[in-house]
């Protein structure tokens, strides 16, 4: 198997607000749209994402309806995650879970989206931890 992409899909009430969100703040640029559609890409190595309006019809049945939640979108930066912050908090994004270390090196924050997708930035403030914790996933 050769995976060439990664692309998280999410059922959301409006989606033109999640695009927004992600095109404004997020540095998300959009591919495709349609009707209840917007599929999202980044030139980096971030996820690209899908959003799909609930309740559309080209989800089987039994997901129709279903919001995302539950889910977090991770993104992991090289370094620079406090000025993010501040940069997201001067946009007016408001910041969910404020910028934190936890005991095995990572470095974290939180924001949400208008339809309650949260995104969390992750920096490792020790390269050995992050390399262990990454070596300890595989």
């Amino acid at each position: 198997m050769q995976v060439t992409a990664t692309t998280v899909s999410l059922t959301v009430d409006n989606v033109a607000r999640s695009r927004d969100f992600f095109v404004d703040h997020l540095g998300y640029q959009e591919r495709m749209a349609a009707d209840g559609f917007a599929s999202l890409h980044r030139p980096d190595a971030a996820a690209d994402v899908v959003l799909l309006r609930r309740g559309i019809e080209v989800l089987p049945p039994d997901q129709r309806h279903q919001r995302a939640g539950g889910l977090i979108l991770a993104l992991t930066l090289a370094d620079g995650i406090a000025e993010e912050e501040r940069r997201l908090r001067a946009e007016g994004v408001e910041i969910t879970m404020p910028l934190r270390q936890e005991p095995w090196g990572e470095r974290l924050f939180q924001i949400t989206d208008p339809n309650g997708v949260v995104v969390q930035f992750v920096e490792w403030a020790d390269s050995a931890a992050g390399s262990a914790a990454a070596e300890n996933d595989a």
